[in-house]
């Protein structure tokens, strides 16, 4: 997901992990993109799709999808003059 945000935006991001009770850990990253991709934006029972035999890239938001237990997404703010735009992903995984 920081990989992401990375390559697919211009502006900051940051990352944010905590450590929930019974072991649980949440990622979450903020990026200054409003775009919120797949599988965060969608129900949990859509499927990311494979990336094609030999494909660079293109695997990462389809592990988060395989190991997380839940995830969400939403964009934030109110425009790109507003500086909370963007948007937040996070994922929670368990133990």
């Amino acid at each position: 997901m920081v990989t992401n945000a990375y390559l697919h935006t211009d502006g900051p991001a940051s990352l944010r992990l905590t450590a929930l009770a019974d072991g649980r850990l949440r990622v979450g990253v903020w990026d200054s993109h409003p775009r919120v991709p797949a599988p965060f934006g969608r129900s949990p029972h859509d499927r990311v799709p494979l990336a094609p035999v030999g494909a660079d890239g293109g695997r990462g938001l389809r592990l988060v999808q395989e190991y997380a237990d839940c995830w969400g997404g939403v964009a934030l703010g109110d425009g790109p003059l507003d500086r909370r735009a963007g948007k937040l992903l996070w994922f929670e995984t368990g133990r």
